[in-house]
């Protein structure tokens, strides 16, 4: 009776890991960090037509042509600059897209244990390429 039993637990426990594992391989860490934090304003099609774009100065970037009008080569170290804004780029102009890098950084609350609460690095910088990786598989043909 307890093998029966536990049998049937083993088997109930494969097929909910297997499910998971099954949705996982769905998930799009990319397009998830991108409808939750470019969406808005460049669209959830990437086309820059977000419902807040037209509320701002300088229209959003149309990004499924960004290998287009860099000779057909996605430029991903130009991109990832430009998400992470920490470093000031002179040639971007006046900066109305938010500075990605640090609010990823700053995301976690502080906490008692934690009163200065950073996220590590590595997790901005992973954010980042996620939604790096999405815009180079938008790109237009």
């Amino acid at each position: 009776m307890i093998m029966n039993g536990l049998k049937w637990s083993m088997m109930a426990s494969l097929a909910v890991g297997f499910t998971t594992a099954a949705h996982a391989e769905d998930f799009d860490a990319g397009k998830s960090e991108f409808l939750s934090s470019c969406a808005s304003c460049h669209g959830t099609d990437g086309k820059g037509k977000g419902p807040v774009s037209e509320q701002l100065k300088v229209a959003p970037a149309d990004l499924t042509v960004l290998a287009k009008k860099n000779n057909g080569v996605f430029p991903v170290s130009r991109v990832y600059e430009i998400i992470d804004g920490r470093e000031a780029l002179l040639t971007h102009g006046t900066r109305e897209m938010p500075i990605w890098g640090l609010r990823y950084a700053l995301e976690q609350p502080p906490t008692l244990f934690n009163p200065e609460a950073v996220v590590p690095e590595t997790v901005v910088r992973a954010r980042i390429l996620s939604i790096i990786d999405y815009l180079n598989r938008i790109q237009g043909k």
